[in-house]
């Protein structure tokens, strides 16, 4: 069974939504940040202050390597994931939803989370989440199998939509598992 990957920008509900979907189709959770930190008993923030961005996205790559060993999955992915094109290349099997937050609700939702290492240290927030997302809405698009508003819902309401647009597009994926628990 082909797993469900959710890529977008920090603040995009990945994590919420995924845990959610994976709870309503019976499907075990990954979130690639926290079995990075899980693995490696240390925060993403230490990871980069001791090996840079590249040490963290070279990390990355071999945590969604590993986790799409899975069968089945839901995996939440850091919003980098998509910069480099091995990642890219891993996702295009898979069945990825684009999480597509404006600029506005990215920075409302994460302005004050001081763990986000790319716009903690940031002069100025908004503008950094402004560049990212300039850089990287393209190559989401580029793997995305579904692309869906993520702007003013409730969770439970955006779970239940991304179900509803999978049991249109997909509708073998939105199906329970009665093998699998959530993680």
């Amino acid at each position: 069974m082909q797993n469900i990957v959710l890529v977008g920008p920090m603040g995009a509900g990945k994590s919420t939504i995924g845990r959610g979907l994976a709870g309503l189709l019976r499907r075990p959770f990954f979130d690639t940040d926290q079995e990075i930190q899980r693995r490696t008993g240390v925060d993403i923030p230490t990871i980069f202050e001791f090996e840079g961005e590249a040490g963290f996205r070279k990390r990355e790559t071999a945590m969604l390597e590993s986790l799409l060993e899975q069968e089945g999955a839901v995996i939440a992915t850091g919003g980098g994931i998509v910069e480099r094109p091995e990642n890219r290349e891993l996702l295009r099997d898979q069945f990825v939803i684009y999480l597509r937050v404006p600029v506005e609700e990215q920075y409302r939702r994460t302005r004050r989370n001081r763990k986000r290492p790319l716009i903690a240290e940031a002069a100025d927030p908004k503008a950094r989440l402004q560049e990212l997302f300039e850089a990287r809405d393209p190559l989401y698009q580029e793997i995305a199998s579904l692309t869906l508003e993520g702007k003013g819902r409730r969770v439970r309401d955006a779970v239940k939509g991304v179900c509803s647009a999978l049991q249109v597009q997909r509708p073998d994926l939105c199906q329970p598992r009665s093998d699998a628990g959530s993680n």
